[in-house]
């Protein structure tokens, strides 16, 4: 009878970076929820033009990389094979996650902008 093969354990740098990603990929999905908290209050904050100008400039930086999280490359430079969204998701769901989050970004934005939580 096989034995399933262990998974290597991911090496200091491999967690380091993935601990760092994943920082601040839970500071982008912060911003997204202060820019749906604006939405669905129609309130502003001092938290507000931050999360908006990050998450505009991130959809910038990823648009501009096809679609794709731009620190992917990094991850692979020290070996670590599998992507941030992959470790919590199946591979076809984490592949949507970058640009799904985008919309969602997006249409909290539009919405709070329409409920004059972006007020100039």
């Amino acid at each position: 009878m096989r034995r399933k093969a262990q998974p290597r354990r991911p090496s200091a740098a491999i967690v380091a970076w993935r601990t760092a990603h994943a920082v601040v990929a839970l500071g982008f999905l912060a911003a997204i929820a202060e820019v749906w908290r604006a939405a669905l209050s129609g309130r502003d904050s001092r938290f507000l033009r931050p999360a908006v100008a990050a998450l505009v400039a991130e959809g910038v930086v990823v648009g501009a990389n096809g679609g794709d999280c731009p620190l992917g490359p990094l991850g692979d430079r020290i070996g670590d094979e599998v992507p941030l969204f992959e470790l919590v998701l199946p591979p076809r769901a984490a592949k949507a996650a970058v640009p799904v989050l985008g919309a969602v970004a997006a249409t909290g934005a539009l919405i709070a902008a329409a409920r004059g939580a972006l007020r100039p």
